[in-house]
């Protein structure tokens, strides 16, 4: 059974960066495309970043363009989640899942996903 664990979230300003790592162990990384959600008290979970294993093509949330980038290394195998300039409201606890592709269903699609790491961005 494969596993994903994600890392790297804390405590940062608004303003400031994190990279979100997604180690993955039991699959080989680049036969799946690997999604990031989050979930925010109060809120609905939302799709965050899609990274396809075909093309290394990603899709991002409107609220999260120009702003995080996701990128994978197959040889670790690792997703990365390179977020800037952070908002409060990126606030939340951060998944990284497996799902077939990043078509637009990606989000609903997803086999199984880490425990979550959390992001809370505050001054």
């Amino acid at each position: 059974q494969g596993q994903l664990v994600e890392s790297g979230g804390g405590l940062v300003q608004p303003g400031g960066s994190l990279r979100l790592s997604c180690a993955a162990s039991g699959f080989i990384l680049d036969n799946y495309a690997i999604g990031w959600f989050r979930q925010a008290p109060g809120k609905k979970r939302e799709a965050v970043s899609c990274l396809s294993s075909s093309d290394g093509s990603t899709s991002y949330a409107d609220s999260v363009k120009g702003r995080f980038t996701n990128s994978r290394d197959n040889a670790k195998p690792t997703v990365y989640l390179q977020m800037n300039s952070l908002k409060a409201d990126d606030t939340g606890v951060y998944y990284c899942g497996i799902t077939p592709d990043c078509g637009s269903n990606w989000y609903s699609q997803l086999g199984y996903w880490g425990q979550g790491t959390q992001v809370t961005v505050s001054s």
